[in-house]
């Protein structure tokens, strides 16, 4: 009779990385600024081409870098997904990922539906084997609308635009392991956690200290 393996009760994972994608007035700006007191996880830092505002920090804000610098690490294939917006660059780096990933530490990046899809497609087994993509979705298109009706925030052009590129955004929800439909700010909240805390537990995840199978 085979004797059975001892449970690792000390053990080791690479960190997990948690992307999150939802369109606009969903309430994802809600839930991040809910998760950020939480110190079990980073923050993704994106780099850009833009100009830092008043108050913004380099490296705590964003990664300020020049345009040749960013055009630099699109051609070493550093960056896991970018995209140009209002003439500026934003991304995200692989390298400081990959980092953060091998030190065990778990990451939360903020992506819409495109950058998500160039991570998932991004060919590196460290990055693509750490992933654990979330949509957040409104509870209906009604509700979407309402919301964005009552930030105010909008042209009603703009509001046009949003509400379409929602549409099209929620379509790519089945893309994603997990959906979350928005709630309240703390329902939201607790339910990602719940997300992540399952996420952690996967044995699959855990190999023993000194890395024994």
């Amino acid at each position: 009779m085979k004797t059975a393996e001892a449970l690792p009760f000390h053990t080791r994972r690479t960190g997990i990385l948690f992307v999150i994608s939802a369109p606009s007035g969903a309430g994802k700006s809600t839930l991040l600024h809910g998760l950020r007191h939480y110190g079990d996880f980073v923050y993704s830092v994106s780099c850009t081409t833009r100009s830092p505002r008043p108050g913004e920090r380099d490296g705590e804000d964003y990664h300020f870098l020049s345009r040749t610098q960013f055009e630099e690490e699109i051609h070493n294939s550093n960056l896991l997904e970018y995209a140009e917006v209002h003439g500026n660059f934003y991304g995200t780096r692989k390298d400081a990922i990959a980092e953060i990933l091998a030190s065990g530490t778990d990451v939360l990046v903020d992506v819409d539906v495109q950058g998500a899809k160039s991570i998932r497609n991004c060919g590196d087994t460290a990055i693509t084997g750490a992933l654990i993509d979330i949509f957040l979705a409104p509870p209906s298109m009604e509700i979407l609308t309402e919301r964005l009706h009552k930030r105010g925030t909008e042209s009603p052009e703009q509001l046009t635009l949003r509400l379409n590129n929602a549409t099209q955004e929620m379509h790519c929800w089945r893309e994603y392991q997990y959906l979350l439909i928005s709630g309240t700010a703390e329902d939201d909240q607790k339910r990602f956690r719940a997300i992540m805390e399952t996420v952690r537990m996967q044995s699959a995840r855990l190999q023993p200290n000194g890395g024994q199978e």
